[in-house]
């Protein structure tokens, strides 16, 4: 029996809701838990020669993501959203199996977790780019910035959940943060099977096949470069000098050239170009990016401030500091629920720009009071400030997703939705890399000198000294990460026994290595912030120019409206009273 139009768009919702935070969930589950896997299959993820590891199995799964969303898009607009978006499920699942019964060890085991996460990124690449798409078909334009709010939401929290979720089921098992994913596959894939039905505009259209090569050949491209980037390279703390580097990034930003050329020669591209040319679609696609990109960083330095820094200093033995960072963390959590799904309602009924723009300023000002922050900061302040992060990208997230899906032709529902989420996902890469990289140079600048005067004054021979203080300052980032003890993994046992007990009791101990790095670490939280306010600030600029209320209303067979005078929004001629006020 059908269901009424009323309640099915609410079980559009509820389905759409769920694929979304189960594949944001387990982009974030490995952080926290990634030592606990690790020591399961037998690696050290910081010795020479196996960071590799470490970033492709954080990163594996963003990228295929970021590499597929758009084709995958396409493809629900050629064969249906509601048979894309179902098959994400089932696929995500069998990959999460896989990844569960994982048998092999060392290296073996490493490049199975690999493939397989990249496998299940397949999954979510199909939940991701089909879920906006069946909302804006099932609710009508004056409820769809509620809906997609509520979407954009569980994605973002779906992030921070991951990690408090990782922290508490890695230290059992470290097969529980994979396994946990399959009895809700399972149940999903039915029940979205069951309950879901394709409402949307299917258009007869050949694939794209050199548009699908040229474009996951070049992103990949860029993808390895600043994957190989943020790690060292001979002398140097990072690989930005590296032929390998070098090569993928030119190759991958030559071969985005060449697919450009492609898509618009061809008849049916994947990637519709001609919709930057409404002005709704381009301002919010831009926000989006820059907005990830200011964004996708954050996670891993505040990771990095509480489990290295604040926590031990604070009590917290350096294994607890997993789990505590992901609890600590949760006020920004709260700000995204509360903003978000409010956000979203406003923006049906004025609009989606001032209260994405007005975000975007708001996220700004708390990534300026972060930077004020002590490093060894009074936590009630840095709870306070995150709401305010979490409040303002809220604000930003749901009227921004509505604004775009709602100025696309409803044919190009999928394409456009998989563009934005391309945009999306693959700022959050790169930005990363950049936050990595700024990092990297701001610790690089004092670390050295802290390290090597601390372990001189504490006992440590001059040559352990020198070799520590010379190591990368992404190994000590990693170690952080990880939740490792810094000092114990960085020293190693044969230098730590040569010091006297007492010594090398307050080496290892809670408070030596947050006090020896809270200062470089300041300087490099300045660089990374303020980057993080400058693409704020941009998206910000970008949102207000999006134009004014704009909803587009055309017949299955309609092409892309052609662009109006400077300052106005393109309307079809057949819709033209359908488009609300600007």
């Amino acid at each position: 029996m059908r269901l009424h139009a009323v309640d099915y768009k609410w079980v559009a919702l509820s389905n759409t809701t769920l694929g979304m935070l189960m594949a944001t969930i387990n982009a974030s589950i490995l952080l926290i838990a990634l030592p606990n896997i690790f020591r399961g299959i037998g690696i050290n993820p910081l010795a020479p020669g196996n960071t590799g590891y470490l970033l492709w199995l954080i990163l594996g799964f963003m990228v295929v993501m970021a590499v597929l969303l758009v084709s995958l898009g396409r493809l629900g607009d050629i064969y249906g959203r509601v048979r894309m978006f179902n098959l994400g499920f089932a696929v995500f699942t069998v990959f999460s199996i896989l990844l569960t019964v994982c048998w092999l060890h060392g290296s073996a085991g490493a490049w199975w977790l690999i493939l397989m996460r990249v496998g299940q990124g397949i999954g979510g690449a199909m939940l991701f780019a089909n879920s906006s798409a069946i909302l804006t078909d099932a609710f009508p334009q004056n409820q769809r910035g509620l809906a997609l709010g509520v979407n954009s939401i569980a994605a973002i929290a779906g992030s921070f959940i991951g990690l408090v979720l990782g922290g508490v089921l890695a230290p059992i098992s470290w097969r529980l943060i994979f396994l946990v994913s399959v009895p809700i596959g399972v149940i999903a894939t039915i029940w979205s099977y069951h309950s879901l039905r394709e409402l949307g505009i299917r258009k007869a259209a050949r694939i794209d096949w050199w548009g699908n090569v040229t474009f996951a050949l070049g992103l990949i491209g860029i993808m390895i470069g600043i994957t190989y980037g943020i790690q060292p390279y001979g002398t140097s703390t990072m690989g930005w000098a590296s032929p390998l580097v070098l090569v993928s990034l030119i190759a991958g930003i030559g071969i985005l050239v060449v697919f450009c050329v492609v898509e618009l020669r061809v008849e049916d591209p994947m990637f519709h170009l001609d919709l930057f040319r409404i002005r709704a679609f381009t301002g919010g696609n831009v926000a989006a990016l820059l907005a990830s990109m200011g964004r996708g960083g954050l996670q891993f330095i505040l990771i990095i401030w509480l489990q290295g820094i604040w926590l031990p200093r604070h009590g917290y033995d350096f294994s607890r500091t997993p789990l505590w960072a992901g609890i600590y963390m949760l006020p920004l959590i709260a700000g995204f629920l509360i903003a978000g799904p409010v956000s979203g309602y406003l923006s049906d009924h004025f609009g989606a720009r001032p209260f994405a723009t007005g975000g975007l300023l708001v996220a700004a000002s708390s990534f300026g009071l972060l930077i004020v922050l002590p490093v060894n900061f009074s936590y009630l302040w840095f709870a306070l400030i995150l709401l305010l992060n979490g409040i303002g990208m809220g604000l930003f997230a749901s009227p921004n997703s509505a604004g775009v899906m709602n100025s696309l032709p409803p044919h190009q529902r999928g394409a456009g939705a998989g563009m934005l989420a391309t945009f999306m996902n693959t700022a959050s890469v790169l930005s990363i890399g950049v936050f990595f990289t700024l990092m990297i140079v701001g610790l690089a600048a004092d670390l050295p000198h802290a390290m090597l005067s601390g372990l001189t004054a504490h006992g440590v021979s001059a040559a352990d000294a020198a070799r520590i203080s010379s190591l990368p300052p992404v190994a000590t980032l990693f170690a952080s990460f990880l939740g490792y003890n810094p000092m114990a993994t960085l020293l190693g046992p044969a230098a730590l026994h040569a010091l006297p007990q007492g010594q090398a009791a307050q080496v290892t101990g809670r408070s030596f290595f947050p006090a020896l790095i809270s200062s470089p670490f300041h300087t490099a939280l300045v660089y990374a912030f303020v980057f993080a306010i400058i693409a704020c600030l941009v998206a910000a600029v970008a949102s207000l120019l999006r134009g004014g209320k704009y909803h587009a209303t055309v017949a299955e067979d309609a092409t892309v409206p052609p662009a109006g005078p400077a300052g106005t929004e393109p309307v079809e001629p057949s819709s033209a009273a359908n488009a609300a006020p600007a």
